[in-house]
């Protein structure tokens, strides 16, 4: 008889394995059991803000030197933890075995010295201390970064998702409760209980917890979802979830949202001018479609080529598409693989197109494999919002402005080529939505956990900024005080 896996709560270097009840993973995956956080909820908030001292002692180079060190213990490979977490992860992740092989081994890469440090090199010194700046009036104002009480509702389409908020949380000395998904529960669990045993009483661990429940469970959000408890929630959830969660802010509870995106290519004129270059395009746009199966915000869903729309660029547009497609089923494995599962209502629509051929191009898809669908007008499919599974709409267009039309809030990331082609979009695109433009075939790969993300930047937004006023020089006759004749 196969034992239903138990995930622990760990509340701040305690394990807890008591008082279990069962979940069942998303979509069918397998089931866990895990502590009722209805009997653990008085434990999980920080009380006595006091208890934050520990952390705030520390200096950033004491922080970065301790999670490098910890890093070294996530090894799949000799991890025990890491290990069953990853083998219960086929079962409920999004991707395939070989691409969750490739997460799990690049766990680590969110504790090297290199990527630690840039995280937070623009907030560094205001974490080390109060940073001093006088102004015309006389005022000297200093102003310092400190940690906050935050509940992380981690996206579970990558394991990597949970090493980055940890990592963050540490740098940015706060005290994380990290809610688990329910498509990937077992990682936030895994990594953080690695840490209990590699250092049980370090302040980083005393500040970092780890839970599930099932996402909506109201007689639970009531209780804990309040500024006495917490003082952000960073929800990386779909859409429900995140506008499920806005019911609960109120003052001194902030939501930091790295809601759901979609994100777009765009390949320039001058890329059809020769078969060379289209081959160079169509791998790169393949990386961008592919990627870890397309289940990130960050990958391409709608691609748009500047050939034009009479016949010749029709033309190259569809045997770009076709390139594309050879390109996207020759990715390594361990980047992008055929899909674990292919959507029915996705996969109905692109079937119907196949008897549109004066409007579309379906270029391959028999085998739920990925597909590219090739508009033969400069129009989306009308299903354009739920394209997955490596499956995504080529769309030739005439000019930028058709582009420009379609960015909006939703656009995350605009992969571009060819590079030079970016300076006539980066300061347009931006204007309409777009919040990240990278070269293109980087979309997945590119780093960006210590950047802006989302428009927003989640270091410094994860954080309180505390300014302490210092007016004497105001007494002193540069301006005269408030309560003077």
């Amino acid at each position: 008889m196969i034992q239903t896996p138990v995930i622990p709560l760990i509340v701040r270097g305690k394990i807890i394995e008591s008082d279990l009840v069962e979940f069942a993973g998303r979509g069918g995956g397998c089931s866990f059991r895990t502590p009722d956080v209805h009997r653990f909820v008085d434990q999980l908030p920080l009380r006595g803000l006091g208890n934050f001292k520990d952390i705030h002692a520390l200096k950033t180079e004491e922080i970065i030197d301790f999670l490098v060190g910890f890093g070294k213990r996530l090894d799949v490979g000799t991890n025990p933890h890491l290990r069953q977490a990853r083998e219960l992860s086929y079962d409920t992740a999004p991707v395939t075995p070989p691409i969750l092989d490739d997460e799990y081994e690049a766990l680590n890469h969110f504790f090297s010295r290199d990527l630690l440090e840039d995280m937070i090199e623009g907030e560094r010194v205001y974490f080390d201390g109060w940073v001093r700046t006088p102004k015309p009036n006389g005022r000297v104002c200093s102003i310092r970064a400190f940690g906050a009480r935050s509940l992380h509702i981690v996206a579970g389409n990558s394991p990597l998702v949970s090493a980055m908020t940890i990592a963050r949380s540490a740098l940015t000395r706060g005290d994380a409760i990290i809610k688990s998904p329910s498509n990937d529960p077992f990682t936030a669990a895994a990594v953080v209980r690695s840490l209990c045993e590699y250092a049980p009483d370090h302040p980083v661990t005393k500040h970092l917890s780890v839970a599930y429940w099932k996402g909506g469970d109201e007689s639970f959000e009531r209780r804990f979802y309040m500024p006495a408890n917490i003082e952000k929630i960073l929800a990386w959830g779909g859409f429900a979830s995140v506008k499920h969660v806005t019911k609960y802010i109120q003052p001194g509870l902030e939501l930091i949202s790295l809601d759901p995106k979609r994100s777009i290519s765009v390949i320039g004129a001058e890329t059809f001018n020769t078969e060379e270059s289209m081959q160079a395009a169509a791998v790169r746009v393949a990386a961008d479609i592919g990627g870890l199966n397309q289940v990130g915000c960050v990958n391409a869903r709608k691609v748009y080529l500047l050939t034009g729309t009479e016949s010749a660029g029709l033309e190259k547009a569809n045997r770009f598409g076709d390139l594309a497609y050879r390109a996207m089923m020759a990715l390594p494995e361990r980047f992008s693989t055929k899909p674990k599962s292919v959507d029915a209502e996705l996969k109905s629509n692109v079937e119907a197109l196949r008897f549109q051929e004066d409007w579309y191009n379906v270029i391959g898809g028999e085998d739920d494999e990925g597909a590219i669908i090739v508009s033969q007008l400069p129009e989306a499919v009308s299903f354009d919002a739920s394209l997955d599974n490596r499956v995504a709409n080529f769309i030739p267009v005439d000019s930028i402005d058709e582009v420009a039309a379609d960015v909006d809030a939703y656009t995350q990331t605009v992969g571009v080529y060819p590079e030079a082609f970016k300076r006539e979009l980066e300061d347009v695109l931006p204007l309409y939505g777009a919040q990240r433009i990278v070269s293109l075939g980087y979309a997945v790969l590119a780093d960006s956990a210590g950047g802006p993300q989302d428009g927003i930047e989640p270091i410094r937004r994860m954080t309180k900024w505390i300014v302490d006023e210092n007016c004497d020089a105001l007494d002193r006759g540069v301006h005269p005080p408030p309560w003077a004749d």
